[in-house]
């Protein structure tokens, strides 16, 4: 006879976290590993159809013959079923398990989960350079943490930010669109493209013979601002109000000192200059990056791109006005300044060039290279060496959303040698490549620091700039909020000096972002932790804030072709008294051009459906109560300073919204 002796299992409490994030929930199959120092549990399937649906808390058992010990790792993965898309990820932002002794382990995941990959995450409290650490590093990894091989730098034969090596879409090896996004973006594409493919529009060669035609092109895609825009491009004080809150605020600088190349006179705007300079009166936008450039052909075609400068003037009634406008950068005969006093079209054609040239300043520089490409970099830096448990991981994972997944699909169809500024930009081809490479070479720690670089343009005191006035109050609740946590985490200037994976994280941004250029500022290395606040502060205001006060309104400023025109088929005027409307037409882009410019631009500026605003991290993201508070802190002067500007927007007369916390999206994603 035999005795059967039941085994008597060890319960371990699992609760798992699903993202409040659109799309975030999964209905898969999802499956957990316990690892501890003296054992591990058995691949165990979490049962539950809606157990890790969109910002679920959700309570399993996982048993155990006996006591696995102090729970050091935990290992997720999910099986898609066969109904479903196979590319459908989860995003859980933590998961806890509780012990049978009553010990409480924490684990942040805060990543999509991708399907049939194991994923390993490490208990938080657990530090690398410790004994417990080091056991389990010996048996993954070896004794220290390696860099994600995942993520390999692609280092171009350009001299511009290294970016993620990806052989096609498919390999992308995270941040991605989820499938909703991925389909919803394409749906916008494509019912621009075919909108104007329907009408005739997509390869039309042919000359505009009323601008008042170019509504036609959208009947159904206006917003308020681009029908202001369209009433309002021919005028001076809005010429003027765009260098302050358009999509390009980072050119215009307080002129002290006229350039030598720039000879203006006295008599000729009507002002003495010297005292005007004296006062802060007097502006300058100089486009010296798109000097010597070699414009794109199309078509067959030469096309013209013109490195302008532009003087402006702050008159008492606080409008800023054009005064004068030289549209290459070396004087000659063949060279005119021209001035509000010239003739109707020499004025308005002078003003259209410098517009042409600010879409190729702006798109090429403000917004791809220094919004964008330095995104790439910072993510791809963050999930090369840093772990999903380290506070800066937390801090900076919602901003690196979706920025891999949409570079790559500006690189295949915008920049590539077959995509839209190849064939519709006067700076496609080789005049795209060397203006990137002279706009990196010339970026600067602190232009990306808002404070520093308004000091240094001299726009302290300028009137009505409100990108200005918004962009310095969210710099501020950023920093204080940054300051607040990584204070938290890092009591002392040596622990920001002995946190390995922080310190390879700096130098792999200075190596590939920058360069290895000293000149630029970056630091190569931090040693206290006020360096450390004020780089991360930057990083997220440059993927939330200034990404939305340059991206969010192209289609505003932009889908109104003559303020924003893509290319000019003709040369500027060598002489006044020359132009006509006629030369107009014949100057600005065809059909084609422009309604392939406005369906990429409504696509650029169309807000996504599962859109992450700034602030809405979830206090999931951190466990302990001090993190928990200035979370709640740092949302509540969102919400006041939001309120604040909508209060102040509803009185302006001319339009303005793209520093709203409520519109500023975390991250590059569009």
């Amino acid at each position: 006879m035999f005795l059967l002796s039941r085994v008597k299992m060890v319960d371990y409490e699992v609760t798992i976290s699903t993202s409040f994030l659109d799309n975030a929930g999964t209905s898969d199959n999802v499956f957990i590993k316990l690892v501890g120092r003296d054992g591990k549990s058995e691949h165990t399937k979490l049962e539950g159809g809606s157990s890790f649906a969109r910002g679920a808390v959700s309570h399993f058992t996982v048993s155990c013959p006996a006591s696995i010990g102090k729970l050091l790792q935990i290992q997720l993965n999910k099986q898609h079923f066969p109904e479903f898309p196979e590319d459908s990820k989860w995003w859980p932002t933590k998961v806890v398990v509780k012990s049978p002794e009553g010990d409480t382990y924490k684990f942040p995941i805060c990543r999509w989960i991708n399907d049939s990959e194991v994923y390993c995450f490490t208990e938080e409290r657990v530090n690398i350079k410790s004994t417990v650490e080091s056991e389990v590093n010996e048996r993954k990894w070896g004794k220290t943490y390696p860099v994600n091989d995942d993520y390999r730098w692609h280092e171009p034969e350009e001299k511009i930010p290294h970016y993620l090596e990806a052989e096609s879409f498919e390999s992308l090896p995270d941040g991605k669109f989820s499938y909703c996004k991925d389909k919803e973006f394409d749906c916008t594409l494509y019912s621009g493209l075919a909108e104007i493919y329907l009408k005739g529009l997509d390869n039309n060669k042919e000359t505009w013979a009323d601008l008042d035609d170019i509504n036609g092109v959208f009947l159904f895609k206006r917003t308020d601002i681009s029908d202001y825009v369209q009433k309002h491009w021919k005028e001076d004080a809005f010429f003027g109000y765009q260098y302050l809150n358009g999509v390009n605020p980072m050119l215009i600088r307080r002129c002290s000192a006229l350039p030598e190349n720039f000879p203006v006179t006295d008599d000729a705007v009507s002002l003495s200059l010297t005292d005007e300079m004296k006062e802060g009166n007097i502006f300058l936008c100089d486009y010296k990056s798109l000097d010597g450039l070699t414009p794109n052909t199309i078509d067959g075609k030469k096309q013209y791109l013109m490195a302008p400068l532009v003087l402006l003037h702050k008159t008492p009634d606080k409008k800023l006005m054009p005064i004068a406008i030289q549209l290459k950068q070396t004087p000659a005969d063949d060279n005119p300044i021209f001035y509000p006093t010239d003739s109707e079209y020499d004025w308005l054609m002078a003003k259209i060039f410098v517009r042409g040239a600010d879409f190729h300043e702006h798109e090429l520089n403000v917004h791809l290279l220094r919004t964008h490409l330095l995104a790439e970099v910072f993510a791809v830096s963050l999930l090369r060496n840093v772990r999903e448990w380290h506070p800066l991981y937390k801090l900076l994972v919602h901003h690196t959303r979706y920025t891999l997944h949409i570079n790559y699909k500006a690189r295949e169809l915008l920049i590539s040698g077959t995509g839209f500024f190849k064939q519709y930009a006067a700076s496609g081809g080789d005049a795209m490549k060397r203006l990137l490479e002279g706009s990196t070479a010339s970026l600067t720690y602190s232009s990306l620091c808002i404070h520093e670089d308004i000091a240094e343009r001299g726009l302290e005191a300028v009137p009505n700039f409100h990108y200005r006035d918004d962009g310095l109050k969210l710099w501020d609740i950023i920093h204080r909020f940054v300051q607040g946590i990584l204070s938290f985490y890092y009591r002392t200037d040596t622990k920001v000096q002995n946190d390995t994976l922080v310190q390879r994280w700096i130098s792999d941004i200075f190596k590939h972002g920058f360069l290895s250029q000293t000149g630029t500022g970056i630091p190569q290395s931090f040693t206290t932790v006020k360096d450390l606040v004020k780089f991360v502060t930057m990083v997220i205001f440059t993927c939330s804030a200034q990404h939305s006060a340059v991206s969010a309104g192209l289609y505003d400023y932009g889908g109104w072709m003559p303020n924003n025109p893509t290319t000019l088929r003709l040369p500027p005027p060598t002489r006044k008294g020359t132009t006509s409307e006629d030369t107009m037409l014949k100057t600005l882009p065809v059909k084609g051009t422009t309604a392939n410019e406005m369906a990429v631009l409504w696509l650029l500026s169309k807000q996504s459906s599962d859109s992450v605003f700034l602030g809405q991290y979830g206090n999931d993201h951190f466990s302990e109560e001090i993190p928990r508070q200035l979370m709640k802190a740092f949302q509540g002067r969102l919400q006041v300073l939001s309120a604040y500007i909508n209060i102040r927007n509803k009185n302006l007369k001319v339009p303005y919204r793209y520093l709203d916390p409520d519109v500023v999206e975390n991250s590059v994603s569009i």
